[in-house]
């Protein structure tokens, strides 16, 4: 039976578990230890803890992390496997020493249930559709874009087992790491000390004869390029960008080096992503996806500066539909959607006029 931290430790995980938590957030204070749940979104307020016992528990989740308990000067991170409730959860655990000499601690939980069909995920089932009509493509580059925390993995891997499971498809992923166990997957840790990073196990993927590959992420020029590559050579590529919305991942891989033309005869989906709180009957319910998808063609028409004969919904319209038909409150809309502000004519000292 667990005892002491153990047992602190394991009933801290089953209260952020049961309260739908993603992250346990470890603050060290001078006199006390802060531990803070992120749940729907929000980080909240757990409980307050004796220093003693906060590092205590930070020293325990680093030995179950394989991380080295007597290094606090230094960042570290690290991974272990947990069961709550009877379900695998797998801890992504993260370091960070303070100016004050102390350590701090977040643990993110990735549940390790069954992948949640596409359809559950969207808040519109068009988007849904359009994401399964794309990835059943035999090839062709569909980019996965937006904030950390909006979905985007959770989106990859949903995906990930409808073509394994529908479609039957050879599907190798590179990830960093590796977040969700898919079977009839060939999942590649991305290590970088060993010299395995994506560029250079995209390459050994494409002498791997895949139907379909994912890329966790790309970083560099070099990735960009291979994954190019490979969706010209017949391959579907799945990846995640750091982009604001689709318009932003069509930039940013023009700014990896990445020719308009090539992008024209291979990017055939982009999508921008926000996960909301989603309201019934005026209560929070829970959490979902929105998805803005811009398809081959406008994206044809975005790269030739033209004006979009074939539109697409963007993430503003699609969050005043979602306002309009009662599940996007007034504060979860503006949260997401920046009002634009438009300046009168400048005046001769170069300064804009008041907005009244």
């Amino acid at each position: 039976m667990p005892y002491g931290t153990e047992l602190l430790a394991q009933n801290l995980l089953r209260e952020a578990f049961k309260k739908q938590g993603s992250d346990i957030h470890f603050i060290p204070e001078s006199e006390q230890m802060i531990v803070q749940i992120r749940a729907l979104g929000d980080l909240t307020m757990h409980k307050k803890i004796s220093v003693n016992q906060g590092e205590r528990l930070i020293s325990h989740f680093k030995f179950k992390a394989s991380l080295d308990i007597g290094e606090k000067r230094k960042p570290q991170s690290g991974a272990s496997t947990v069961t709550i409730e009877e379900e695998k959860v797998s801890l992504r655990i993260s370091t960070l020493p303070s100016a004050e000499g102390k350590e701090s601690m977040v643990i993110r939980l990735l549940p390790q249930s069954f992948a949640v069909p596409i359809e559950k995920l969207s808040l519109f089932s068009n988007s849904a559709k359009t994401l399964t009509i794309l990835v059943r493509q035999p090839q062709g580059l569909i980019l996965f874009s937006g904030p950390t925390g909006s979905g985007k993995s959770t989106t990859l891997y949903s995906l990930i087992h409808y073509c394994s499971t529908e479609l039957n498809r050879s599907i190798i992923t590179l990830e960093d790491p590796v977040e969700r166990n898919e079977d009839h997957v060939l999942q590649v840790q991305i290590n970088e000390r060993a010299g395995v990073t994506y560029a250079s196990g995209l390459k050994a993927v494409l002498r791997h004869d895949p139907d379909m590959i994912i890329i966790g992420e790309i970083r560099d020029e070099e990735t960009a390029d291979i994954a190019v590559k490979a969706a010209l050579s017949g391959h579907l590529v799945l990846s995640t960008l750091h982009a604001k919305d689709t318009k932003g991942a069509i930039r940013r891989m023009i700014d990896l080096g990445i020719r308009k033309e090539d992008l024209k005869q291979s990017l055939i989906g982009a999508t921008g992503q926000r996960l909301v709180k989603i309201q019934v009957d005026g209560k929070t319910q829970s959490r979902t996806s929105i998805y803005e998808i811009m398809t081959s063609n406008a994206v044809c028409d975005y790269l030739d500066e033209l004006p979009l004969q074939y539109p697409y919904a963007t993430l503003e319209q699609l969050f005043r539909k979602g306002a309009a038909l009662g599940y996007v409150s007034s504060q979860e809309y503006h949260r997401w959607i920046t009002p634009t502000v438009y300046y009168p004519q400048k005046r001769s000292a170069g300064f804009p006029s008041p907005i009244k």
